[in-house]
């Protein structure tokens, strides 16, 4: 066998030299750690947006929260989104807005206040109850599941808050029978959970049946406001 430049040795002693390792370029050096920490710094600022967008940007509750029509001048989608959830769900109008009324006082982010311990140090919330809706967390993950809502479907955003409450009054409607013009026995059900309500669970509780009752006054006095002036809101709007 030659030893020639064709040779299989000289082939074999080529390739087995050590080769100089190449020194990492500073372009390099940041390629890899953007590598490497760019997906937490993008979860932080999805974070922030998040942030800002659900928190920050929160619109402030109504000034005269005690008339439908000043409420939807105010806040006009507030009215686009309560039609939707009555077009979808059958709940009224009026019956969204005055449970929410009830439940948050139309503040985006509404929570029980804290229990305390040995009276005076902040301890914790007597339930999950949050948002305009103040929906449980158990019911909440129930109406995402049934209606596949995305990352940023929340209970401080009044949209899905008035869709939530919609939703969950046509079950009421479905499985107890209760009709959709009885704010007052929807109420109990919403408060209760539909459970509680069939175990009347209510009947012991005289605070819950006398607020369910201002409840129904409420609706069907935004009711009777808002045939007053729901055609300001039908028109078509730049928002």
């Amino acid at each position: 066998m030659g030893c020639g430049d064709d040779s299989l040795v000289g082939k074999f002693w080529q390739t087995a030299r050590p080769r100089k390792r190449r020194r990492q370029s500073r372009g390099d050096r940041w390629r890899s750690r953007a590598k490497w920490y760019g997906f937490p710094i993008l979860g932080v600022l999805i974070g922030t947006w998040a942030t800002l967008r659900f928190s920050l940007l929160a619109p402030d509750p109504p000034v005269n929260p005690d008339d439908l029509c000043d409420i939807f001048r105010e806040h006009a989608v507030w009215y686009d989104y309560a039609r939707d959830s009555q077009e979808r769900w059958g709940s009224p109008i009026a019956t969204q807005m005055a449970f929410v009324y009830y439940e948050s006082s139309f503040r985006s982010h509404a929570q029980p206040p804290r229990t305390r311990l040995w009276g005076f140090v902040p301890w914790a919330r007597p339930s999950t109850a949050y948002g305009y809706a103040q929906a449980l967390d158990p019911a909440w993950q129930e109406y995402l599941a049934a209606n596949g809502e995305g990352l940023f479907t929340v209970r401080t955003d009044m949209e899905y808050a008035l869709d939530f409450v919609g939703w969950y009054n046509n079950l009421t409607h479905q499985e107890l029978g209760i009709p959709f013009h009885n704010p007052r026995q929807l109420y109990l059900a919403y408060h209760e959970g539909r459970g509680g309500y069939a175990r009347k669970t209510f009947a012991r509780k005289p605070e819950i049946t006398a607020l369910a009752s201002r409840v129904q006054s409420r609706a069907f006095r935004y009711d009777n406001q808002l045939k007053s002036c729901e055609q300001e809101f039908q028109c078509w709007h730049w928002y």
